[in-house]
Parts: C-alpha cells; sequence; structure tokens
C-alpha cells in the first residue's frame, strides 16, 4: 500500500476532532494522521497532541496564527512530502467527509493523479443542507467551470486526494490562494499540469456540533478571483478526465 498521510486541518474543532481521527485510523488502518491546528483557542491542538501521544500514526502541525485552509494545507503538504508520503488526502475535520468513504477514493489514485469527492455526480449526495446551499455550491461549481472551462462537476468540494507526483508538478510555491478558492485554485492548477483527474461519488453530511466557517464573503472573495482568471486568460487546458464508472474499485 502507498504511503498515506491524511490531513485534517482544524480550527476550534475540539467537539469533533478526536471522533474524526478514531474514524480515520478505523476506515484506513495502515494510513497516517496528520492534525494541521491554527492556534485554536478552544483547546484542539492540545487534545490533537493527546491523540498523538498515544498513537504513533497521528500527528500534529501547529501554526502561529489562523491565516486560512489553503495556507494550511500548503504546509501540510510540504510536511508530507519531505516525509515521503505518497498519497496525501484533504479531509475536513467537521465530519462533513465521510472517513468511511476515504478507501474507495485511495483506490481511485490506480488510475489518476488526483481524485475528487464528488457531490454532483451520479451517485453523490449532500445531507441536511437548506436549499440556498445546495444553490450556492452547485452554482459556484458550475460559474467555475464554464469561466474556467473545467469539465468536473465538483470543483470546489475539499474532499480529495494527490499523489505526490501530482503536487510536485503543480508548482506550489505559486500558490496564493489561501480561502474557499483555494479548491478551485488547486484543481485548475492539476488540469493545467495534464494530471489526470477522477471524480468518485461522495455524500457531504452538514456539521453538528460546532460552527461552519463559511460566510458569504468568503464565496464572493472566490468568485471574484475565478472572474479574474476567466477574464486574463488563465483557463486549464485539457487533462485526462475518467468518470467515475471507469475507475477501478478494488485492486
Amino acid at each position: 500500500m502507498a504511503r498515506t498521510l491524511i490531513i485534517i486541518p482544524t480550527y476550534n474543532e475540539r467537539d469533533n476532532i478526536a471522533s474524526i481521527v478514531g474514524r480515520v485510523r478505523a476506515s484506513v488502518p495502515a494510513g497516517d494522521v496528520l492534525v494541521v491546528d491554527d492556534s485554536s483557542p478552544d483547546g484542539t491542538g492540545a487534545l490533537a497532541d493527546a491523540l498523538a501521544a498515544a498513537d504513533s500514526q497521528v500527528h500534529t502541525l501547529h501554526r502561529t496564527r489562523k491565516e486560512g485552509l489553503g495556507a494550511a494545507y500548503l504546509e501540510a503538504f510540504t510536511w508530507g512530502l519531505s516525509r515521503g508520503y505518497e498519497r496525501l488526502v484533504q479531509l475536513d475535520a467537521d465530519g462533513s467527509h465521510l472517513p468511511e468513504q476515504l478507501p474507495a477514493l485511495l483506490r481511485a489514485t490506480d488510475a489518476a493523479d488526483v481524485v475528487l469527492g464528488s457531490r454532483w455526480v451520479t451517485g453523490g449526495a449532500v445531507e441536511n443542507w437548506p436549499w440556498h446551499r445546495r444553490l450556492l455550491s452547485r452554482g459556484g461549481s458550475v460559474y467555475s467551470r464554464v469561466l474556467l472551462r473545467l469539465r468536473q462537476r465538483d470543483v470546489t468540494g475539499g474532499y480529495r486526494v494527490y499523489s505526490a507526483h501530482a503536487l510536485e508538478r503543480m508548482d506550489l510555491s505559486s500558490v496564493d490562494s489561501l480561502g474557499y478558492c483555494f479548491q478551485i485554485d488547486m484543481l485548475l492548477r492539476a488540469v493545467r499540469a495534464g494530471l489526470t483527474v477522477v471524480e468518485i461519488p461522495i455524500t457531504f453530511v452538514e456539521r453538528t456540533l460546532g460552527s461552519s466557517k463559511m460566510s458569504g464573503s468568503i464565496v464572493a472573495e472566490a468568485m471574484g478571483r475565478v472572474t479574474i482568471w476567466g477574464l486574463t486568460g488563465r483557463n486549464a487546458r485539457r487533462a485526462a478526465v475518467l468518470p467515475p464508472a471507469s475507475v477501478p474499485q478494488g485492486r
């Protein structure tokens, strides 16, 4: 099995972190976990340290301040690549990304450089979202797809697997998208690099504990960047994209 690192960024996720780490470890026993905490005032970092002390496959990375999701992932990617991990997973701490679906995403790496957990392909679903959240998410994906000429259905989702090879080809040193648009930026870079991208259907579940970090200003900032990228010609060239049905479901 390829060495796998599951990255879980946190900010004020004390109520969720122990459960999500336990579910990840049960779902992918051979994988390692890296909790990346942005100095959460609620003590999430200290609890993550306790989890790491009890399990040699759990690690922590403490950041000095909250700088956005993208900054946390970029530092975690550097941490993982420097230690020889071959697959690096993005997974939210709030339970919206089901760890039990991670084995299917990992199997898809047999045929892809980047695997997207997709809400908007056949078989994908969203649970406990009001209609306006669905409209905002689907609308953001459609707008980005059209303007950037992307073929993927779910361009804003954050449940992903990158191969080390993919991250090394994506010029991470030039990424400056640190908020909601980070996911769009990373997908665009993958497609422009000619990497093979697949989408695997997932069920996205709205958090039950804690508060969402999403806000209207974050979405507006992302869509503003997408508009600039589209109008200035930062369009993706075609990549090899396999439909979910063509991805092998076993080794």
